[in-house]
């Protein structure tokens, strides 16, 4: 896969590991606080909906603040909500601790609310979820995870005085389970990933598509769960490899090209999964960002955060219609929307029109405007009620 020139990775640590004395120091500053609480963190939905929330609010920290709190830190749940105005529990699972600190905030009349990124937590729906995940569905023991998961978390969200989530799809789903007021936050880039999308984005321009003989597509796989999704255009992509030359396939994260593959050799390259700063990197250096996606109630509720994070390095999206990338990208205009049985045919539409640098920079522009940290505070503000 050619990389981009002077484009090197850049050196990485996770930037919310904070000793508890520093979390507390920083939660205490502003006139109103909030605690965000997420089992343990990682670099997915604790970075998205506390992390980079918390970032936010602390850019103004004399009037909002914000840290973050997890189940390690039970010993210090008194203090925790006797500090705190207010409380987001994120995507947690129900258990006696959950509990114990809910019921601290609510003693003390503070409100609670919910934050929740996937539709996880109705039971209801654990069927179509096992499915779409394509998951062993003989094995009892897959059954039982998910049935547990669903429940601890619908159970925690029902404990709350509110919720907040990633697009209105979700939060109709959430608000007709729970008849909570639901608001709605989307995802979007921090300052490390934002800064790292524009220093790729300006070597991107001085580039030609097809710079080392091949036009690349790309697949970008956050979790090992996306099987059937990334199975769905391998039809399409053996039919356009067997008819161009000049195409390849990078698939990167938790996932394999498969053996349908395997026959056009070195021309489909996989990268591990990698951090999400040089994650920019990767999907900047491919032409065409794949995002297939099942059509269900599940996938619907996903966010768009793939469109973004490609729109931010000036790669073109191609997309399923569902409901937030139909919403956020304009066919032909800053990227293209692909039913099941058009894939082969709009990748081809996308590849024929490179380089198109209006499509790029209108994304490109798209994303800035409505998926960046600066562009969030009102939102996050409006969702919590401190405004």
């Amino acid at each position: 896969m050619y990389l981009l020139p002077g484009i090197e990775a850049v050196p990485y640590q996770d930037p919310w590991h904070l000793p508890l004395p520093t979390r507390l120091r920083q939660l205490a500053k502003g006139r109103v606080r909030i605690a965000y609480f997420y089992e343990q963190a990682d670099n997915s939905t604790f970075r998205y909906r506390v992390y980079n929330m918390a970032h936010v609010l602390n850019e103004h920290a004399q009037e909002h603040s914000a840290a973050y709190f997890f189940l390690a830190d039970v010993d210090h749940f008194d203090a925790i909500a006797g500090m705190a105005d207010l409380l987001v529990i994120c995507r947690t699972r129900y258990d006696n601790r959950v509990q114990r600190l809910v019921a601290n905030f609510k003693r003390r009349g503070k409100r609670v609310l919910f934050d929740i990124d996937d539709f996880v937590f109705n039971t209801d729906f654990v069927h179509l979820l096992v499915n779409t995940l394509d998951l062993d569905l003989a094995n009892p023991q897959v059954w039982q995870d998910w049935f547990a998961y669903c429940g601890r978390l619908g159970a925690t969200l029902r404990l709350c005085d509110g919720a907040i989530t990633t697009n209105e799809f979700l939060a109709a789903k959430i608000s007709a389970f729970t008849q909570l007021p639901t608001a709605v936050v989307p995802n979007f880039m921090n300052p490390e990933q934002l800064a790292n999308s524009e220093r790729v984005f300006a070597a991107k321009q001085l580039e030609r598509p097809g710079a080392d003989g091949h036009i690349h597509l790309g697949y970008f796989s956050g979790s090992p769960s996306h099987n059937r999704d990334l199975a769905m255009v391998i039809p399409a992509l053996e039919e356009l490899l067997e008819a161009d030359d000049r195409l390849g396939v990078v698939v990167v994260g938790y996932i394999e090209a498969g053996p349908r593959l395997s026959r056009f050799g070195k021309r489909v390259v996989r990268y591990p999964f990698t951090d999400y700063v040089d994650l920019q990197r990767l999907i900047g250096s491919v032409e065409v960002n794949l995002m297939p996606l099942q059509f269900n109630v599940f996938t619907n509720s996903k966010s768009e955060l793939k469109y973004f994070e490609a729109a931010a390095v000036g790669t073109v999206s191609v997309a399923t219609p569902t409901q937030v990338y139909a919403r956020a990208i304009q066919h032909g205009d800053n990227g293209y929307l692909a039913q099941a049985h058009q894939w082969a045919d709009v990748i081809r539409r996308a590849v024929s029109g490179l380089p198109d640098s209006a499509l790029m920079l209108r994304a490109h522009r798209h994303a800035l405007a409505n998926y960046t940290w600066g562009q969030q505070r009102d939102s996050i503000r409006a969702a919590l009620g401190v405004v």
